[in-house]
């Protein structure tokens, strides 16, 4: 069967089940995801427990405006590092577990935690997101709130369309829990949402809208719905929201949109890149905003009416098209602040041979021809991207290689990708940067992660299987070395996929991997 065979019969399937699901009752409990056939088949655990090993250096600051470090989403903290201060599993008899959140689809995006440790998370059904408070321990649902449903999967029903789904960053999904335990969004209807979860009399939960602020002053929003197949105007989906240290909400768009929120007075102020694209989350530290579009990347404060003024801007190679295993025509990670004081913002480009990891002084007062610290070719000669962002601890950066991974039709029937993660170091005296170590694991499409509490990066693999056998593995490498240590089986099959979702990092050490129908878990089993 034909990539794009199998790509309309999923979209009819699809339309099956979206059309029948709204009659269906909401499980508190999902059942497991169902494994494909061949999952007795594969090694269930390959390699031996790490020992914890603890990393030096110094956690990013604290954001005043998010939820605890680790806690708060998709990249962690406020400089996206993807770094967690508590240990993960050291694969100890590692136990495997997962819930399904719908019949088909039901991926949880983004998963946060809330002071109690409670999973506070973004499930995408195709009849709209959910937004999910569960226990960490059994997955139960405790209470949900419905978004409402994406115009890509509106498109993907009637244009039988489905990679228009996967290429759709916008909806919730990258959303961030507060420092209030309050989960911010923005939704399709182009709102800026709050939503506070609390116990009820009875015991039970509920979420709660505490604020909601409308966009569409500032965001074109004729967009496909179910009243209005064929707009004539412009939709423009909002794709990320982070705070500042000021406490404003910044948003950005898929057509290169940039606004702020004064959460205090509601007054909304905008600009626009003409002819850029955002597709990635943005980073945030004292002293500015790091977004990169699809031409460029730009360092941002607000002025005194909280209107985005930018501060610098460097262009880099965007290739000559957009790559399998990319969604647009640039980089495809979410800008990294790292170095002591947040001194250097990392990225990748999208040239056409290999791909560059590139290393850039933040400073305001920075001469344009000194900005760029370094620019280090990564993978193999025509067969390097990634679409996720970089990991980042100290002046170290890790970046895994995501060429070919398109959607879930791409790596069934034991297929896999080139693969290959690396990590390069920053020189001390900023003079350039350096290759560390390179390992040819094969991490698809996941957001990987590190915990510096025991040194060990995570993620989330698929080898090629001669037997046709699609199984994933939560992967363990060595910081230091880029060393497997070892591998624990979680599932087999396309609902295992994780079709872009991230590891997150539990506070009290599982590792959860939102995956295609729903959301996989491992934790040491001692």
């Amino acid at each position: 069967m034909s990539r794009r065979t199998l790509s309309r019969a999923l979209a009819v399937t699809l339309s099956l089940v979206t059309g029948t699901a709204l009659a269906l009752p909401t499980p508190s409990l999902a059942d497991p995801i169902p494994k494909a056939p061949g999952h007795r088949l594969v090694d269930p655990y390959v390699g031996a427990p790490a020992t914890a090993q603890p990393l030096p250096g110094t956690q990013p600051p604290q954001h005043p405006y998010l939820a605890a470090n680790g806690r708060s989403g998709m990249h962690a903290d406020g400089w996206g590092s993807a770094t967690y201060p508590w240990s993960g599993p050291l694969g100890d008899h590692p136990r495997s577990g997962s819930e399904r959140m719908a019949v088909l689809g039901g991926e949880c995006a983004n998963v946060t935690f809330d002071r109690a440790g409670r999973i506070v998370t973004v499930c995408g059904t195709f009849t709209g997101f959910l937004v999910k408070l569960l226990d960490p321990h059994t997955l139960a649902t405790l209470a949900e709130y419905r978004l409402p449903q994406r115009p890509s999967t509106v498109e993907a029903i009637t244009r039988l369309d489905f990679s228009r789904i996967f290429k759709d960053t916008s909806g919730g999904a990258y959303s961030y829990l507060d420092n209030e335990d309050r989960l911010v969004l923005a939704d399709s209807r182009q709102h800026l949402v709050r939503l506070a979860h609390r116990q009820k009399p009875d015991g039970s939960w509920a979420f709660t809208v505490t604020d909601d602020w409308d966009l569409t002053g500032h965001v074109p929003h004729d967009c496909v719905t179910w009243t209005n197949l064929h707009p004539s105007g412009i939709c423009d989906p909002v794709t990320s929201v982070m705070p500042d240290w000021q406490g404003r909400i910044w948003w950005v768009t898929r057509q290169g949109r940039i606004g702020t929120v004064d959460t205090a007075t509601g007054a909304i102020r905008s600009v626009r890149l003409s002819g850029e694209e955002i597709q990635n989350s943005f980073s945030v530290a004292a002293d500015g905003v790091s977004i990169v579009s699809d031409h460029a990347l730009y360092e941002f404060t607000a002025a005194a009416d909280g209107t985005p003024a930018m501060v610098w801007r460097q262009t880099y190679d965007r290739g000559t098209g957009t790559k399998p295993g990319s969604v647009n025509q640039g980089s495809g990670t979410t800008p990294d602040i790292l170095g002591d004081g947040g001194r250097y913002v990392a990225i990748t480009d999208n040239a056409d041979d290999r791909m560059h990891v590139l290393v850039y002084r933040r400073g305001a007062d920075v001469p344009a021809d000194s900005r760029l610290v370094c620019e280090i070719p990564v993978f193999a000669p025509g067969a390097s991207t990634t679409d996720n962002s970089l990991i980042s601890w100290g002046n170290s950066l890790v970046v895994e290689n995501n060429y070919g991974y398109e959607n879930i039709t791409s790596l069934t029937f034991g297929r896999s990708i080139t693969g290959g993660v690396t990590r390069i170091d920053v020189r001390r005296d900023a003079g350039g940067c350096d290759t560390v170590w390179e390992s040819g694991e094969r991490s698809p499409s996941v957001v990987p992660k590190l915990s510096t509490g025991n040194g060990l990066i995570y993620l989330y693999t698929k080898d090629p299987d001669r037997r046709g056998i699609d199984a994933w593995y939560l992967t363990a490498l060595d910081f230091r070395t880029g060393q497997t240590r070892w591998k624990q089986f979680v599932g087999t099959g396309a609902g295992y996929d994780n079709s872009w979702a991230p590891i997150t990092l539990g506070p009290d050490g599982t590792a959860y991997v939102g995956v295609f129908n729903g959301l996989a878990s491992v934790d040491d089993g001692n």
